[in-house]
């Protein structure tokens, strides 16, 4: 991110266009703006809600909202204005020339954080894509340069290219580079998605609003020390860890970006590789933030999100991975809405917990691990105490519930046991070679 936006005083504002429906009310829209603007390294000097009765084409706001917030930046000394909407370039760059002063939309609000946040090559990749796709259509900005005439190559001649269509060339050649670098990641994402198909441990994948506590319940499961702080977007790239539950040797722990209201088209394009891993998943745990008074519209924008991956299907909302709900930050709660919540957590199949404290995690444990295994099947072989290779399998990879003496075989001491197996590692335990 550039030095004029980190540590810059900021006006942020939230429109509130008559003539649009909006998931969040007003207020919360806000504080998700601001939220937003502090997970940048922002000083918010002043923040305020902009009623519009009707959106102007040139600025968004009215001419005289636009004198108002000029007289708001000088009063509270802000050289930056983010807008909580999207913004035309036309918009943009009319609103700079007659602020002064550098204007931001949520989309490029979202960007420089993803920008800022990215720490593995493919997220660097997926970010690059996505900034170059909002920048292309924003080469009108008053900058001179880009209007100069370059010199005609070759034999052609003429007044050449201006600066703009070069730098849009230029723009898309990139674009065109990342976009096959980024399939090829999406190829080496299947592979490792299909070898572990064939491997016996089951993936469990965290998904949720952006700040829910994904994180925090993934260092609590893992003893990891992934990124968790009360910011908007702390994790970007997914993390993968073993676990153990109950009755499950070993299980695969997914953390997953956070999804958040009207996120920018560029972003659901680039990270749709990162929040495939989802799609390859034996099952969804949706963390809920059950402390912010808008955990209703933030589950409907992760069903949506669900839905775009078609892990979810958007007329029934059902779906072919078990997705269970896990309602977080009891810790945050009055004791009666805990209580509440707990009983109607019940008739929800949900999980009432604290990732901070710890409280409910042995529940949590325990639900999954019996949704993993309930389509697990009893079996029950006799084995020569000498076939090691498939004793030691069954071990590593079943719920063993029974290993007794069974007498004596041709080859010498027989093992009886009774294994619990789901039916990948039924499948995988009778092609193993005799």
């Amino acid at each position: 991110m550039d030095e004029v936006t980190r540590g810059a005083r900021a006006l942020v504002l939230c429109p509130d266009i008559r003539t649009v429906r909006y998931d969040l009310d007003a207020r919360e829209r806000l504080e998700e703006a601001e939220g937003l603007a502090l997970a940048i390294g922002v000083i918010i000097g002043h923040s305020e809600i902009l009623p519009i009765r009707q959106m102007q084409p040139n600025t968004l706001f009215g001419s005289g909202q636009v004198e108002n917030i000029s007289a708001l930046c000088e009063l509270h000394e802000c050289e930056l204005v983010i807008v909580d909407g999207a913004l035309s370039p036309i918009q943009q760059r009319n609103l700079e020339e007659t602020l002064k002063r550098k204007v931001i939309d949520r989309t490029g609000l979202i960007l420089e954080i993803f920008g800022e946040r990215a720490a593995t090559a493919e997220g660097r990749l997926q970010v690059e894509l996505a900034h170059l796709d909002y920048q292309q259509s924003r080469l009108v900005r008053s900058w001179t340069h880009l209007e100069r005439q370059r010199g005609g190559f070759g034999f052609l001649g003429g007044p050449g290219e201006t600066q703009i269509e070069a730098d849009r060339r230029m723009i898309r050649q990139r674009m065109g580079r990342l976009r096959r670098e980024l399939e090829q990641v999406r190829k080496t994402r299947a592979l490792h998605r299909e070898r572990r198909g064939r491997a016996p441990w089951p993936v469990i994948a965290l998904v949720g609003y952006t700040n829910a506590g994904k994180s925090t319940l993934f260092n609590r499961l893992t003893g990891a020390e992934v990124m968790a702080e009360d910011l908007l977007f702390a994790t970007l790239d997914p993390t993968m860890r073993a676990i153990s539950l109950p009755g499950v040797e070993k299980a695969i722990l997914s953390d997953t970006v956070g999804f958040i209201s009207d996120l920018p088209t560029q972003l659901v394009a680039a990270f749709r590789a990162t929040l495939e891993e989802v799609t390859g998943a034996d099952i969804i745990c949706h963390v809920r933030d059950m402390a912010n008074p808008a955990h209703a519209a933030q589950k409907k924008q992760v069903m949506d999100v669900l839905a775009d991956l078609e892990v979810v299907d958007r007329e029934t909302g059902l779906s072919d991975i078990p997705i269970m709900e896990i309602w977080n930050k009891a810790d945050l709660l009055s004791p009666e809405r805990e209580n509440e919540l707990r009983e109607a957590a019940q008739n929800h199949d949900a999980v009432l917990l604290s990732a901070v404290s710890g409280a409910g995690i042995d529940e949590f444990t325990a639900k999954v691990a019996d949704i993993l295994t309930q389509k697990a099947e009893e079996l029950t072989v006799t084995l020569s105490a000498s076939d090691g290779r498939r004793l030691a399998w069954l071990h590593a990879h079943g719920d063993v519930l029974a290993d007794e003496d069974a007498g004596e075989g041709e080859d010498g001491p027989l093992r009886k046991l009774t294994v619990r197996l789901n039916p990948k590692e039924l499948g995988q335990y009778d092609s193993l070679e005799v």
